[in-house]
């Protein structure tokens, strides 16, 4: 009898809600409008709270960094500073309404709709960062080493190695978000899987990129060129200007760039004129025959010794030609660089020719 009774009075609360249901085109009552707009403003207030407090934990953490890198003059802090900034800020006030959603349900059903998306690139976008201020901390240090050579060969591993790591880093979080999106997951998916297979998954129309990338990993681990090494490549001289995961910038004595694929380097003959510490050069002087070498000898040995361009390592003075009419002076000088070897070279070579016309000027060669 009581179910009967509970059975009939259910029917007709139901038949009384459907006759009073509003249409399509009707306006919502007073009541359900204040209603939601109570439920929104609570949403509201909880997440500009959680925002708020995760703004202000944010710029005391930074403020105190920013101060204390000024007053110890760290390096470490004068560039994690502005480098992870706008990351952390944002990560922050993600952090902030994950955890005011607790609070209101209205909240958590709106971010739990986008925090699949908005969660993977946010974590993304912090470690990118930080990848990129370790790679530049690295880098600082690396500048403030005695060795030139061993500072070149950090700043191209670190160089090569950050950014193939940012890439790794780019692809799985937009895989990530895809994921995130229900109409496209099986992209995600997709790329996800491919991950781990990517040289078979990807095929023939990718392997170009895939062996530039492998060869810019390859420069980095067996440093065949560095940042700043002389090199001439298919007949052009400059210095390696920088070194990307697919193409590396040679920069001209003229200012001209050179874009060269990085496979080039690990598939063709090419010279490194900076491989190893110093470099010789010839500067060669002709004379008239019949004039004593050996004074001509003490004066390029002394005019060697009082250049601050020359390394101390080679410098010698041989007769390499001997013609009809003229005899060819070979001075073998070497400097640290290719720059400064040019200079000694000119330099050299005006010293020997002033003295040649102050003390032997009838040794000088006035025909061609």
């Amino acid at each position: 009898m009581i179910s009967l009774d509970a059975a009939r009075l259910g029917s007709k609360m139901l038949r009384n809600f459907q006759n009073e249901t509003l249409d399509g085109d009707a306006l919502p009552s007073f009541d359900e409008v204040m209603h939601w707009s109570g439920r929104v403003s609570h949403a509201a207030m909880a997440a500009g709270i959680g925002i708020g407090v995760a703004l202000l934990i944010h710029g005391v953490a930074f403020a105190l960094l920013k101060r204390v890198g000024r007053r110890n003059h760290n390096q470490a802090e004068s560039v994690a500073a502005p480098q992870l900034y706008h990351s952390a800020r944002w990560a922050m006030v993600a952090a902030g309404v994950a955890v005011a959603d607790s609070t209101d349900r209205l909240l958590a059903k709106l971010w739990g709709g986008v925090q699949g998306f908005i969660v993977p690139a946010l974590t993304g976008w912090v470690i990118y960062a930080l990848v990129k201020t370790g790679a530049e901390l690295l880098s600082r240090r690396a500048e403030t080493s005695g060795d030139e050579m061993t500072a070149r060969s950090r700043r191209t591993r670190i160089t090569v190695l950050s950014r193939s790591i940012g890439f790794v880093i780019v692809f799985i979080t937009l895989a990530l978000m895809l994921l995130g999106i229900p109409a496209v997951r099986h992209v995600g998916a997709t790329l996800i899987a491919s991950a781990g297979l990517m040289g078979l998954a990807v095929g023939a129309a990718a392997q170009p990129a895939l062996k530039s990338l492998i060869a810019g990993l390859q420069i980095a681990l067996t440093e065949p060129i560095r940042m700043g090494d002389v090199v001439v490549v298919d007949g052009e001289q400059g210095r390696v200007e920088d070194i990307r995961l697919s193409y590396v910038v040679i920069r001209t004595a003229d200012e001209r760039r050179l874009i060269v694929p990085t496979v080039k380097f690990l598939d063709s003959t090419f010279q490194n004129w900076t491989r190893v510490g110093g470099i010789a050069g010839p500067v060669v002087v002709p004379i008239r025959p019949g004039f004593a070498i050996a004074p001509l000898r003490e004066a390029f040995h002394a005019a060697l010794a009082a250049s601050a361009h020359w390394d101390g390592r080679v410098g010698e003075l041989v007769m390499s030609e001997a013609r009809v009419g003229s005899v060819e002076l070979k001075m073998t000088v070497s400097a640290a660089d290719p720059s400064v070897l040019g200079t000694l070279r000119a330099e050299i070579r005006e010293a020997m020719l002033e003295w040649l016309r102050v003390n032997q000027p009838d040794a000088l060669c006035m025909e061609p």
